[in-house]
């Protein structure tokens, strides 16, 4: 426990350091607000927009969080394709890799013309940004088992659905909360992107509009709201995680492992 808040305190010094030498170096340098604002200007113009930070936040996490939900979805069920099926894994792979070297985000201007303004081409865009290492990670993770706990399963003559459920998932949770902790963050960049170019509402929306008035300090503003929304999503993928592994635990006890 003492450690634990060592380490909390730990981080809160280093962003306090970050904003004091921020604050410092943009007084000390006479830099111009429009160029880089003091955090203390950042934070008070927030606070002055607080209304109308709120009020796009909620667009953007509904476009994160769905982009995010359908990229696992999808990408759970290709893994598990991939992983169990060898014709599947020879067949999609390279197709995966490609999809995954291409720029996904020049294709935004096509999502526009596909799908219009509004919430389906940012969702679009954060799933096909984000559902990539929820394939390969989960796949890795479902191929990993050792051998000889699937042995043991089927000595018990357990059925390819009880030996999925008790051995293969919880096995490959680690690698997949693994995955879905870079895909949540791979989907705030595609949630964004998609607010840039084809949306009327969000914070992606808020920063771009901000930066071709060259309101620097809303621009701030509403980057710090997003990093804020950022890390809060990460930490509902980490609760996930121990609520995850925790009942994983539970369960593979009583099979005797």
């Amino acid at each position: 426990m003492k450690r634990n808040v060592l380490v909390v305190l730990g981080q809160l010094l280093t962003f306090i350091a970050f904003f004091a030498v921020w604050e410092l170096a943009v007084r000390a340098l006479n830099i111009k607000p429009v160029i880089l604002p003091p955090p203390s200007a950042v934070f008070a113009k927030a606070w002055e927009q607080r209304d109308l930070l709120a009020r796009h936040t909620w667009p953007t996490t509904v476009a994160i969080a769905l982009g995010f939900l359908y990229a696992f979805a999808i990408g759970f069920l290709i893994a598990v394709g991939i992983a169990f099926s060898r014709t599947i894994r020879e067949i999609t792979y390279p197709f995966l890799v490609v999809a995954q070297i291409l720029p996904k985000i020049a294709f935004a201007p096509l999502f526009l013309i596909w799908f219009g303004f509004g919430l389906t081409p940012k969702i679009v865009i954060a799933a096909l940004i984000a559902f990539f290492p929820i394939v390969i990670n989960t796949a890795k993770g479902l191929t990993s088992v050792d051998p000889e706990f699937m042995q043991y399963m089927d000595s018990l003559g357990a059925t390819s659905r009880q030996k999925f459920m008790r051995i293969s998932l919880p096995w490959a949770l680690p690698d997949m909360f693994s995955a879905m902790k870079i895909s949540i963050t791979l989907a705030i960049v595609g949630a964004v992107v998609g607010e840039f170019i084809a949306a009327g509402e969000g914070l992606g929306y808020v920063i771009n509009s901000a930066n071709i008035s060259l309101d620097t300090e809303l621009m701030f503003a509403g980057i710090t709201v997003l990093s804020v929304l950022g890390v809060a999503l990460f930490m509902v993928v980490v609760f996930a995680e121990w609520l995850s592994t925790r009942s994983a635990a539970l369960n593979v006890k009583p099979a005797g492992m």
